[in-house]
């Protein structure tokens, strides 16, 4: 199995076997669009569920409860404040947490006791603390900060270093469709965004832009030249780029993946760990997602930019008329291309494979 995995790793490689990803493009758009706009229905219908971090309030917790149900807690904190929610939440296998809003110096005294007795422990089993909303505000300032920077940095600095803006420009749009997803399966789920979730979030734009960036290499060293020859297109060397990389994306997920669904499982159904589970859940859905953008989105967004270039136009007409394609319309783009089905994967000249297709001929050295 493993030589097979790795003769199919090679074929991608080489050329020899390949998946139409770029050519099926719209295919993909149309997937991300319709997740973005699920989860950006569910973030307007259901909404985040803050942390008491956020949105401020006193917190107990009851170490050595006799049993973890909730209704205790609740009819204990209704008996001294009628007029307060209480949200309940395990923590491990003996502890209960209990989060209301904001209670006077006195109400917390009894809210201390109210749980003692209604869990059969000490008063002293009984901490309590409160957190201001100022903190919420102020960690809530500096996570849409960081992600400002973190965009822009990106943003410049990919620019730069491909010296192509179009590259930057996918990548912004493969981590915007990453984030909303996230967020919005997390408003699915309805668990408490805490600032490990708020971390989450941040990790998973540095992994998906990581993956990013080893696809666009590729692409830029496969697409160098490849104005200058006739054998293939811009479009086709792009989608073997994307076959090229994809047993390392594969692998690099799955490896990646694995630990953060141990951490997922255990947090969130062994432990009760909160803060375990928050972040493992945003690192699990962001890492699934931004494999698929790395690999299915961000080289088609570049590709379909890229094909609006004058130069790019005239090339792959001239490719493809040189193989007796299709005819070209008004635009300068086939109808096959108009529709993001150029059947990337398939325009091989006999005897020839994508690896080597996009080569110029070199001349010969007079040199003996």
């Amino acid at each position: 199995m493993a030589s097979g995995f790795a003769q199919w790793g090679n074929d991608l490689y080489t050329g020899r076997r390949s998946y139409d990803i770029v050519g099926l493009r719209r295919r993909w758009y149309l997937i991300a669009v319709a997740l973005v706009l699920a989860s950006a229905a569910l973030l307007l219908v259901k909404g985040l569920n803050p942390g008491i971090e956020f949105r401020g309030g006193s917190q107990f917790t009851v170490s050595g409860a006799s049993t973890l149900e909730q209704q205790p807690a609740i009819d204990a904190v209704g008996s001294v404040a009628a007029d307060e929610e209480a949200r309940v939440s395990t923590v491990g296998a003996s502890a209960i947490r209990v989060q209301t809003a904001t209670l006077t110096n006195d109400e917390v005294e009894q809210v201390r006791g109210a749980l003692a007795g209604a869990y059969d422990v000490p008063v002293g089993e009984v901490t309590s603390s409160f957190i201001g909303p100022t903190w919420g505000a102020d960690v809530s300032s500096k996570a849409v900060t960081g992600l400002v920077v973190f965009l822009a940095l990106v943003s410049v600095v990919m620019t730069i270093y491909f010296r192509n803006w179009r590259m930057a420009a996918a990548a912004l749009l493969a981590l915007f469709h990453d984030l909303v997803i996230t967020v919005g399966i997390y408003a699915l789920v309805g668990w408490e965004v805490t600032p490990a979730t708020v971390i989450g979030f941040l990790t998973i734009l540095g992994y998906s832009m990581y993956d990013t960036v080893v696809v666009f290499d590729k692409v830029r060293e496969n697409t160098a030249g490849v104005l200058d020859q006739s054998r293939t297109t811009y479009g086709e060397q792009a989608n073997l780029a994307v076959n090229q990389t994809l047993v390392r994306s594969i692998n690099t997920s799955v490896v990646a993946l694995l630990p953060v669904s141990a951490i997922l499982f255990v947090g969130a159904f062994i432990l009760g760990a909160g803060t375990l589970r928050d972040i493992a859940l945003a690192l699990f859905v962001g890492m699934l997602v931004g494999t698929f953008s790395s690999v299915f989105l961000a080289t088609p967004l570049e590709v379909t930019l890229r094909e609006r270039e004058p130069k790019v136009v005239a090339h792959t007409k001239k490719v493809l008329s040189l193989r007796g394609g299709p005819a070209t319309t008004q635009s300068g783009a086939t109808p096959a291309m108009a529709a993001g089905t150029t059947g990337y994967a398939t325009q091989l000249l006999p005897g020839q494979h994508l690896g080597t297709a996009a080569q110029p001929k070199r001349r010969k050295s007079g040199r003996k």
